[in-house]
């Protein structure tokens, strides 16, 4: 591999980091990228080899959030341990299953997605839902379960839903909703780690050059998004959501 392919997969990883620290969908930006430089190699090998960047800059962006975001930790350290499984499964049958089928239904759940977000304009600039302990821990299951196994299957715009999940369904403001989704995406993204480190499809030589701006970007994209507060986040979490609209049209209709 030439240095220009290198500095090219490493700017792109920079910026997938930068903006999956502000609302989910770096997946956009790294996956197709990492595709179109590397095609010597087969699309799971990217796929796995794109899941080690992913995951550090994750995690250097959810340790900015949690300066100043308390999370209950007995919630997250469940959804971590169900996406994580949820999310081993999905990239399993990857493996074995084209996931084009899906990528329909997901393409009118982002229609949905986006009008909801952009016509109601107090959406997810409060915590406002009070739900029983008991209603949450059933909705929390659902959610990591349905999402995590996404992650693994289908990939981009993961922590997306997750936060559009976080905000409609258990109340929380974009700021809780982003560091309760980077936390869960830790653990998908390390259940699919898992999967593809036990099937020897990691280009080292690729990731780590890669983790290393991925980390950088995370860094500064979370700084940004907790300077700026819950407005900024939902303006670009709307970017995002019709950013994954057109990549999954383009996906469905054009490819």
């Amino acid at each position: 591999m030439d240095v220009n392919t290198m500095l090219l997969l490493c700017l792109f990883a920079f910026l997938a980091g930068f903006v999956d620290a502000i609302v989910g969908g770096g997946g956009l930006i790294q996956l197709p990228a990492g595709i179109m430089l590397l095609p010597q190699f087969p699309v799971a090998t990217v796929m796995g080899s794109l899941k080690i960047p992913a995951f550090t800059g994750t995690a250097f962006a959810a340790r900015q959030y949690l300066k100043k975001v308390t999370v209950h930790w007995p919630q997250v350290g469940l959804m971590c341990l169900l996406a994580f499984s949820a999310a081993f499964a999905g990239s399993q049958l990857l493996s074995v299953l084209s996931n084009q089928y899906m990528k329909p239904v997901i393409f009118v759940v982002l229609i949905i997605v986006a009008i909801y977000t952009y016509s109601k304009k107090n959406f997810g600039q409060t915590v406002n839902k009070t739900l029983t302990n008991q209603q949450q821990y059933r909705y929390i299951i659902f959610i990591s379960l349905i999402i995590g196994f996404y992650d693994g299957f289908i990939g981009p715009g993961a922590g997306s839903f997750f936060i559009m999940a976080f905000i409609s369904v258990l109340g929380f403001d974009f700021l809780k909703a982003g560091t309760y989704a980077k936390l869960i995406n830790l653990s998908t993204n390390l259940g699919s780690i898992t999967l593809f480190l036990l099937k020897g499809s990691i280009l080292w030589s690729v990731a780590l050059p890669m983790s290393v701006c991925n980390a950088i970007g995370g860094i500064l994209g979370a700084k940004l998004a907790i300077y700026k507060g819950n407005q900024f986040i939902r303006i670009f979490f709307l970017l995002i959501v019709t950013a994954t609209l057109l990549r999954f049209g383009y996906d469905i209709f054009l490819k």
